[in-house]
């Protein structure tokens, strides 16, 4: 019995890694007739470094983030898929990616790119797409 999937949620960053699995997640949306779901969550230890917090600079960040996966969405629906969405929030990537965000939206697979970290920086910071595939309720979907 083939897994049937009714909602998709994928990472969009900018990355390379992102793109590759947006790439992916449209072909499996169109596959299982799926909504898609395009989320970016901007961290707001990114912020810390700014002496006086600025409300612009978080505006202006945002406002990047939403044109990001607005272009996203665009190619999904040229790409033949009705049925998307975008979302852009402020927290922890991790916790915002793993369980709060597809918790609320109910997805039943995340697809993500694969960290582009080396050995070092994942020991420091540690991989977003880890703690994804740890933490996780849904099927999870890492891509290279």
């Amino acid at each position: 019995m083939l897994q049937e999937y009714k909602k998709i949620m994928v990472g969009i960053d900018g990355s390379v890694e992102s793109a590759n699995a947006f790439d992916k997640a449209v072909a499996v949306a169109k596959r299982n007739d799926a909504e898609l779901l395009l989320v970016n969550v901007i961290d707001l230890r990114a912020f810390q470094s700014i002496s006086t917090y600025d409300t612009m600079v978080a505006e202006d960040t945002k406002k990047g983030a939403e044109n990001l996966v607005a272009d996203f969405a665009e190619e999904a629906r040229a790409a033949g898929l009705d049925n998307v969405r975008t979302r852009v929030e402020f927290g922890a990537p991790k916790v915002m990616m793993a369980t709060t965000i597809p918790d609320e939206e109910k997805v039943d697979l995340l697809m993500i790119g694969a960290t582009g970290l080396s050995y070092i920086e994942r020991l420091f910071i540690g991989s977003v797409a880890q703690y994804i595939v740890t933490h996780a309720k849904c099927d999870t979907l890492i891509v290279r």
